[in-house]
C-alpha cells in the first residue's frame, strides 16, 4: 500500500457515480449503502491483533500534572519502553508473549519523553521513549515488533503496545512547528506537543487508509501482488484516504487505479490501527461491476480474479502465498473464503 497518485487512471464505459457530479442523491446513497460482509458463520469474531485494547486511557488525566506525578511514583505503576517501534518481550512457559513491564523506579529516565498509556484494575501505564531499549534484563527478555507478536500478546499488552508505538512514532516524526518551525515541546502525557514561540498545538497523527476485498458477480475475488512483494504473494488492494475524499470515495479511486476494475457497492466491514508509522486502516468490501484487469505497474504489478476454488488450489499447489501477520487483509479474505485461509 502506498501513496496514492493524483490522478483517476482512464476508465471505460460510462462515469462511476461517486466521482460523477450528475448523480443524483439517492443513487449516490444507494452506492454508499454499506453492505453486510459475507461472514463464514453467525458467530461473532474475534477482535483484530491491533483492536483488541482493555486498558482505560483515561485521558481526563493527561492534563493533571499532580495526578500525573502520583501516578508514576505509585509501586504498583508498571512501565513500557519503547525505542524504534520495539519493546521488550518475555516467552511464557504457555507458549505465549508478554511485554516486559517495569516499575516505575526501575524505568530508564526520560522525563521529556513520557507518556501516560492508561489504567486497568488500578494500575497506571506508563511509557518511555528511548534511543535504544535497555540491555536484557534477563536471558528470557528480547526485543520485538508489532508485526512479530502483535498477534500473540494478551488484549491488554497488544492495546498498550499499540498505543505507545504510535505515539513513539509521532513523537519522533513531528518535533517542529508545523507553522513557524520551532521545536515543540511535549504536553497531555505525550499527546500533544505545543510552540512555545507561536502557541500551536500539534496532536498525533493518523492517516486514513482503505483496504478492501473486491468481488465480482460470479462471487470471485480480485487479489494483487504489490511490485515490492516476494513472487506468488497476493493480498487485497489499499490505499491512502485523499484530502477531501470521503472512504468510500478513496475505495473507487484506489480499485480503479491500482487494478483498472469500477466498483459500485462498497460496505464497511471494520477499522484496525496501523502505526507503520500512523494509519489508521478501514476495512471495505466491495463490488466489481467491471471485470477487466489493467494494473498500474507502479503500486500492484499483477492481480488476478480468484474463485474459491482457485485460490485454495493455487495455494495447496504454493502459486499463491496468504496473507500471515496481523494486517486486516487476511480477515478480509478469510470472510470471503468462508473459513480460515489453506496454509501449505
Amino acid at each position: 500500500m502506498g501513496r496514492p497518485r493524483r490522478t483517476l487512471a482512464p476508465l471505460t464505459g460510462s462515469p462511476h457515480p461517486l466521482t460523477d457530479p450528475s448523480t443524483p442523491n439517492g443513487e449516490l446513497e444507494a452506492v454508499l449503502s454499506l453492505a453486510e460482509p459475507p461472514l463464514s458463520s453467525a458467530e461473532p469474531q474475534a477482535p483484530l491483533a491491533l483492536t483488541r485494547a482493555t486498558v482505560d486511557r483515561a485521558a481526563h488525566h493527561r492534563l493533571d500534572e499532580a495526578w500525573l506525578a502520583a501516578a508514576w511514583s505509585h509501586p504498583s505503576t508498571r512501565v513500557l519502553v519503547v525505542s524504534g517501534g520495539q519493546v521488550l518481550v518475555e516467552d511464557t512457559a504457555d507458549g505465549g508473549v508478554e511485554l516486559v513491564l517495569v516499575p516505575s523506579f526501575e524505568a530508564p529516565y526520560a522525563e521529556n519523553h513520557r507518556y501516560f498509556l492508561g489504567t486497568d484494575d488500578g494500575v497506571s501505564y506508563f511509557a518511555v521513549q528511548k534511543d535504544a531499549l535497555p540491555g536484557r534484563m534477563d536471558d528470557a527478555a528480547r526485543p520485538a515488533g508489532l508485526r512479530e507478536v502483535g498477534g500473540v500478546l494478551s488484549e491488554r499488552d497488544a492495546g498498550l503496545m499499540v498505543h505507545a508505538v504510535a505515539l513513539e512514532n509521532w513523537q519522533r516524526l513531528h518535533r517542529f512547528c508545523s507553522r513557524c518551525g520551532e521545536r515543540t515541546v511535549i504536553a497531555a502525557a505525550g499527546h500533544v506537543r505545543r510552540c512555545p514561540a507561536c502557541g500551536a498545538e500539534h496532536y498525533p497523527r493518523t492517516d486514513p487508509a482503505v483496504i478492501m476485498l473486491v468481488t465480482d458477480s460470479r462471487d470471485r475475488a480480485l487479489l494483487g501482488r504489490q511490485v515490492h512483494w516476494p513472487e506468488g504473494r497476493f493480498s487485497t488492494l489499499a490505499g491512502f484516504v485523499e484530502p477531501g475524499e470521503s472512504a468510500e470515495q478513496a475505495v473507487v479511486r484506489e480499485v480503479a487505479e491500482e487494478a483498472g476494475v469500477r466498483v459500485g457497492e462498497v460496505g464497511y466491514v471494520a477499522s484496525q490501527p496501523w502505526p507503520f508509522p500512523s494509519s489508521l486502516m478501514l476495512g471495505f468490501t466491495a463490488r466489481a461491476v467491471s471485470e477487466e484487469i489493467q494494473v498500474d505497474g507502479e503500486e500492484i504489478h499483477e492481480a488476478r480474479w480468484f474463485s474459491r476454488a482457485d485460490y485454495r488450489a493455487a495455494i495447496e499447489s504454493g502459486e499463491v502465498l496468504p496473507p500471515t501477520g496481523i494486517s486486516i487483509a487476511a480477515r478480509l479474505i478469510e470472510n470471503w473464503y468462508g473459513e480460515p485461509l489453506p496454509r501449505r
